[in-house]
C-alpha cells in the first residue's frame, strides 16, 4: 500500500475516475523515484577512492556544492510536496466523534495507532494499520464472480485491527479483524496466556471460519459490545487515510533536508 496518502476518501467509489486518480497519483510518485536512482547513480554518488588527490578533490567545497542532478531531485521533491499538502488538507480528519469510545494514541513516524478504553473490569487495546485503499480497477472483472459477498469485499477499501481483550493479569483473547464499510469481519481469534512459556506452541484453536455459526454471530455480538462496530471503524477508516497523508508528507521533508544538506 505504498503511499496512498495521495488518494481521496473518495476514490473507492469513483469506479474508473478513481482508477485514473491513483494512476497519475503513481506517475507523480515514480517521478520521484526515478530522480532519486538518478541522483543515487550519478558519479558524485559514486566517486573512485583509488587516490588520495581523488578522495581530496571529493571532500573540497568544490565537489560539496550542489550538483545540477541533486537540483533536479529537489524541484522534483518539491513539486511532489505540494501535491502531498494538497491531499493532506483534503484527507484531513475532524477530532473524533463524541461517542467515539477509544482513547487514540498516535505518534508521527509509525505506521500504526493505539486505541485503548476499558470495559467492564476489562482492558481493550487495538492496533490499527494503514488502510488497504481499493482504487476500484479491476471491479468489472470480478462481477460474475460466484461469490458476491468475497466479490463486494474485494473492491472495498478496508483497515486491519488487532484487538486485545485482557482481564487482570489472566489470559486475553485477541482477535484479527479486517474492517470494511459498515462491516467487520473477524479473521483470527486466539486465547493468549502471558505465563506460558515462549517455547510452547499453543493450541489457538480452528479457524474462526470454520466455528459454529452461532459461535461466530456471538463473538461479533462480543466486540460490538466493547466498542468494535461500524461506527467506530469507519471514523478509523477516514482518520487512518488522513494519517498517511501526514506521514508521507513528512517523509518527502526528509527527503528534502537530506538532500539540502
Amino acid at each position: 500500500m505504498a503511499f496512498s496518502s495521495i488518494l481521496r476518501r473518495s476514490v473507492a467509489r469513483l469506479g474508473p475516475v478513481g482508477a485514473q486518480i491513483v494512476r497519475s497519483q503513481k506517475q507523480r510518485q515514480s517521478s520521484v523515484f526515478s530522480a532519486l536512482y538518478r541522483h543515487a547513480s550519478s558519479p558524485v554518488m559514486r566517486p573512485a577512492f583509488g587516490s588520495l588527490s581523488q578522495i581530496h578533490h571529493f571532500s573540497s567545497p568544490a565537489a560539496v556544492k550542489r550538483t545540477s542532478s541533486d537540483e533536479n531531485l529537489l524541484r522534483v521533491i518539491e513539486a511532489e510536496i505540494q501535491c502531498a499538502i494538497e491531499a493532506e488538507d483534503q484527507d484531513k480528519v475532524e477530532e473524533a466523534p463524541d461517542n467515539f469510545p477509544f482513547e487514540i494514541e498516535d505518534n508521527p513516524g509509525e505506521q500504526t495507532i493505539s486505541l485503548s478504553r476499558t470495559y467492564q473490569g476489562e482492558t481493550i487495546n487495538v492496533v490499527v494499520h494503514m488502510p488497504d485503499i481499493v482504487s476500484g480497477e479491476g471491479a468489472e472483472d470480478n462481477e460474475d464472480d460466484d461469490n458476491d459477498d468475497e466479490t463486494e469485499n474485494g473492491t472495498q477499501s478496508s483497515i486491519p485491527l488487532v484487538v486485545r481483550i485482557s482481564k487482570k493479569d489472566g489470559p486475553s483473547l485477541e482477535f484479527g479483524c479486517t474492517a470494511f464499510p459498515d462491516e467487520i469481519a473477524i479473521d483470527t481469534l486466539a486465547v493468549k496466556d502471558p505465563n506460558a512459556s515462549e517455547e510452547q506452541i499453543a493450541y489457538e484453536g480452528p479457524d474462526f471460519a470454520d466455528l459454529d455459526e452461532n459461535l461466530q454471530k456471538a463473538f461479533h455480538k462480543y466486540l460490538e459490545i466493547r466498542g468494535i462496530k461500524p461506527s467506530t471503524t469507519n471514523f478509523l477508516h477516514e482518520y487512518m487515510i488522513s494519517k498517511d497523508s501526514r506521514e508521507y508528507l513528512m517523509w518527502l521533508k526528509n527527503l528534502k533536508s537530506f538532500v539540502q544538506a
